[in-house]
């Protein structure tokens, strides 16, 4: 409806002259050629009074302020909440057997048979390689033999001595002869001590032909084949055992590090961390997903580097299942502070700059403004918040794109990635429902037409 007060001066004149128009075309007499030129003035003024009209009602429509009457537009926030947040820190690391083995041959032959499969797990004693050992077992029967004599001339001398001894009291013989029988009777005894030391050492060697697993553990591909020759002159590696549970990561951390940590924590800016998890760490894979299992620290290095000025630490991490493989660069997380008065943000809601960081907070009467704040180190996918925000505050996290210079906003609830928005199919009806109203209204020009078409008629 056209309240303006130029228009409806407009719109009475067009009714007034259209009654006339109505009442002049009802006569039945001859029209004179000055009423004709009058007619037709009507006719064109009517037409210049119905275009005027259409004009002024869409300058009307043009001149409303855009987003007139709109609401202010919502944006996720989430309040500030201050406490005592862990200081993560993630350094880079090397995971690392517990224990490494060495499989080697311990005495020379040719290699007759493997007797484990390639990538499976040992148990400590278990036979892994055999080799000839018929010259090792020859060995043995001869240090036998050895000791077999040696004892046998333990007897005869022995005997001797014995009677000898008689004698010499008598002095049927001297006692050169007496001394020089004992004398045998004891190098005898010790001929025997050396045959059986003898036959031990034949019978390792023997032993040794059976190659065994040190240690229990996961075992890698054999070294050499069937029919090679091992133990000439060194001892042939074979194949190594490793044993990848617990498995160890050994990390390092920069000495400077350290010692800024040191001294925040003894000016009362960060406390120590207590509890469960002052001692534990997480490690990150290279795909960037934390393993499952927690592992302990189990030691802090007290020598740097002199080449990286590193400090070097080291931590368990149970690897029941065989997930984690030696040698894997990975990622440790740890705590080694507390910051007191502190918060965690998503880090989105911070913008990063050389000239320092800053996050949006919304204020009570919905106006958005910057706020510099001082961020300390990540936690997960978020930033630690030391300083710069209150109790309470919110902090805009998503809608950056809504803000308006000068406009209002309503925060609401921040929604993580991935869950669904409160509320969010009646919004999306409402924003059809404000869109589909313009449509509704389009047509009002067209009615400004109308009492043209009737005029031209």
């Amino acid at each position: 409806m056209l309240t303006h007060p130029f228009l409806s001066t407009f719109n009475s004149l067009f009714l007034n002259l259209k009654a006339i128009a109505m009442q002049r075309s009802a006569l039945s007499y001859p029209v004179k050629p000055s009423n004709q030129a009058c007619r037709t003035r009507l006719f064109a003024l009517t037409f210049v009074v119905a275009t005027v009209l259409a004009g002024c009602g869409k300058g009307g429509d043009a001149k409303g302020p855009p987003g007139a009457g709109a609401p202010p537009a919502e944006v996720g926030v989430v309040t500030v909440s201050l406490g005592d947040v862990g200081l993560i820190t993630e350094l880079p690391g090397r995971l690392e057997a517990s224990r490494v083995a060495q499989v080697r041959a311990r005495v020379a032959g040719i290699l007759q048979k493997r007797l484990f499969r390639e990538g499976s797990d040992v148990k400590a004693g278990q036979a892994l390689f055999t080799i000839d050992s018929a010259p090792y077992a020859a060995l043995v029967a001869s240090a036998k033999a050895s000791q077999a004599r040696a004892e046998a001339n333990v007897a005869q001398t022995t005997a001797l001595a014995e009677r000898y001894k008689p004698l010499v009291e008598a002095n049927a013989i001297s006692k050169q002869e007496f001394a020089n029988a004992v004398a045998a009777q004891k190098q005898a005894e010790a001929d025997v001590a050396v045959a059986k030391a003898n036959v031990q050492t034949a019978s390792i060697n023997l032993g040794y032909a059976a190659v065994t697993s040190p240690i229990s553990g996961r075992i890698g591909r054999a070294l050499v084949t069937e029919g090679a020759l091992v133990g000439q002159g060194e001892a042939t590696q074979l194949a190594v055992v490793q044993q990848i549970n617990p498995m160890y990561v050994n990390f390092t951390q920069s000495a400077a590090e350290v010692m800024k940590l040191r001294k925040a924590m003894a000016g009362g800016q960060f406390k120590k961390a207590n509890g469960a998890e002052a001692a534990s760490v997480r490690i990150v894979l290279e795909d960037g997903s934390e393993y499952g299992q927690a592992g302990r620290l189990l030691f802090t290095d007290l020598t740097v580097d002199a080449s990286t000025g590193q400090v070097t630490l080291r931590a368990e991490v149970p690897n029941a299942q065989g997930l984690l493989f030696p040698g894997l660069y990975v990622r440790v997380r740890l705590e080694q502070a507390q910051a007191s008065n502190a918060m965690t943000l998503p880090q989105q809601a911070v913008t990063r700059t050389g000239q320092g960081d800053s996050v949006m907070v919304v204020g009570d009467d919905g106006k958005v403004s910057p706020r510099p704040v001082k961020i300390g180190s990540a936690k997960g996918a978020q930033w630690v918040v030391l300083d710069g925000l209150k109790a309470g505050e919110k902090v805009m996290v998503d809608g950056f794109q809504k803000l308006r210079p000068g406009a209002t906003v309503k925060p609401v609830p921040w929604q993580a990635p991935g869950s669904k928005p409160a509320g969010g199919v009646s919004a999306t009806a409402g924003a059809a429902g404000a869109a589909s109203a313009p449509a509704m209204a389009a047509p009002a020009p067209g009615a400004a037409s109308a009492p043209a078409s009737a005029a031209a008629k």
